[in-house]
């Protein structure tokens, strides 16, 4: 693992370790694990992503831990008996919800490398009463589950986090069963962003500078070896949302309107595993 991964990983593994902390704690966290200002889960990216129908499916404390940018288990359309794999699922609020949806029949997998995260996930777990819930401590770059296991992968929020983005996707492929779908919420970049703007909205909505361009993202999906990859944008990141923080970082809000507004989005990512992998000469 190369320095700059290695220096990515431990500062979103401490990152995150704090904000289970302060979710125990009973202090609201905004997207970047910092307390929330306004309150819990108060700032544009975390914020009004789940109704309340949802929130009163979970315990409180998950959705205190919630760090998202999206609710890929409204998107990703879960059927009663599948196995569900949550990449980074920190307080395990996508877990629930998942499990929830699978059924009995079903399981729902949570992978998650914080300690903090996953004792809160667990608490969760406990809470909700639910049996067919599963969380592993990994790193989902090296995903401790076999191949052609998992039904549906989703994530909320985390892919743009890791150092290695590439492995991500193979390991996220490897693991699905043939037919097998990722449905994931992450954060997308659309468009050219002068350098030093990107990383400064980077660290506002993804806490650590990685999230990929749109097409970069789809390119990445086809090397693993996906099809029908497509991004759907469900949230864009305005300048309004943007100019505390901006103006926070030193500098001209105003004179960036035209080249921030709209450019950071959230986006619920599709792809699908093919059911059969090409084995003649010549077929692909």
């Amino acid at each position: 693992m190369s320095a700059p991964e290695e220096n990515v990983k431990e500062v979103v593994r401490e990152k995150y370790g704090q904000a289970a902390l302060r979710a125990r704690a009973g202090v609201g966290n905004s997207c970047c694990g910092g307390a929330s200002a306004l309150g819990d889960c108060a700032d544009p990216i975390t914020s009004n992503l789940y109704d309340s129908t949802q929130e009163g499916q979970v315990p409180e404390l998950a959705m205190k831990a919630s760090l998202g940018c999206g609710n890929p288990t409204a998107l990703a359309e879960l059927k009663a008996g599948e196995v569900v794999l949550d990449l980074g699922s920190g307080g395990g609020i996508d877990v629930i919800l998942s499990a929830q949806r699978v059924g009995l029949t079903g399981k729902a997998y949570g992978l998650d490398m914080t300690d903090e995260m996953l004792a809160v996930a667990e608490e969760n777990k406990r809470k909700s009463g639910l049996t067919n819930i599963e969380f592993l401590k990994g790193e989902i770059e090296n995903i401790p589950l076999p191949d052609n296991s998992v039904d549906v992968i989703i994530s909320n929020c985390v892919i743009n986090l890791s150092g290695d983005k590439d492995r991500v996707l193979k390991e996220a492929f490897r693991v699905l069963k043939p037919g097998g779908r990722f449905a994931v919420s992450d954060v997308v970049v659309r468009g050219e962003v002068p350098e030093e703007i990107r990383k400064s909205m980077e660290l506002w909505v993804g806490c650590v500078a990685g999230a990929l361009g749109d097409t970069e993202y789809l390119s990445k999906l086809t090397a693993a070896g996906f099809e029908k990859a497509e991004i759907e944008p469900t949230r864009e990141y305005t300048l309004e949302d943007a100019r505390t923080f901006l103006a926070s970082e030193g500098l001209n809000v105003d004179a960036l309107a035209q080249k921030i507004d709209g450019t950071f989005i959230s986006g619920f990512i599709r792809a699908t595993k093919p059911t059969r992998t090409c084995c003649a000469p010549g077929c692909c």
